[in-house]
């Protein structure tokens, strides 16, 4: 296995953990700004709490055995398992969750364990997941890191699919009223989490 695709959890807070499996679609020739724009590896959640264990936006890398070996530890304690995304895109790995732990699915989102929030992006076709305890907000694909160690919108391709005339102006509102969450920690999907003073630099990308 190369280093490239070397799997290696982060305890980022107690209880909250992320990995980065490669993305058997990328496509380094995707044109900057297109629809394919994004890097190779992909950033996955693990939430635990007292007795539950919440998978968020999951990808299982290529080489799977040191993966269900670190995950069969950690949800060996919960008494229910869940397997949440938070754009359709995002199913990934979400069916082999719910074989191997009989996870539950973003369909049952009423029913999240405590300290597990849904934040609808309604008109946006996402979901954000604000994990209280840890103070983290779980986006997708509607905010990405920016290299920089900051955060940015998805490029105007990225909801042009929606067909109901989102703009990156709406996109800015719809995500405005996360600020009003403690967030010390922004997940995303695509490119580096912000891992300190996560609201300020979401109300920066929003801005910007």
């Amino acid at each position: 296995m190369s280093d490239a695709e070397a799997f290696e959890p982060l305890e980022l807070a107690p209880g909250l953990w992320r990995w980065t499996a490669d993305h058997p679609r990328w496509d380094p020739r995707a044109t900057p700004g297109s629809t394919g724009d994004w890097g190779p590896r992909v950033g996955c959640v693990l939430v635990l709490g007292a007795d539950t264990a919440t998978f968020i936006d999951a990808l299982v890398p290529a080489d799977s055995a040191p993966f269900w070996g670190w995950a069969d530890q950690l949800v060996a304690g919960a008494a229910e398992c869940h397997a949440l995304t938070t754009i359709g895109f995002h199913r990934r790995s979400r069916d082999e969750l719910v074989e191997r732990y009989g996870a539950r699915t973003s369909r049952a989102r009423e029913a999240l364990p405590a300290g597990v929030e849904k934040r609808s992006l309604r008109g946006a076709g996402e979901v954000a997941y604000w994990l209280s305890g840890q103070r983290a907000l779980v986006l997708g694909d509607r905010v990405l890191g920016d290299g920089r160690g900051g955060l940015r919108l998805c490029p105007e391709s990225w909801i042009a699919y929606l067909g109901n005339g989102l703009t990156i102006e709406r996109l800015r509102e719809l995500l405005r009223p996360l600020l009003e969450l403690p967030v010390a920690r922004v997940l995303v999907s695509h490119g580096d989490p912000v891992l300190a003073d996560g609201r300020t630099a979401l109300a920066k990308a929003i801005r910007c």
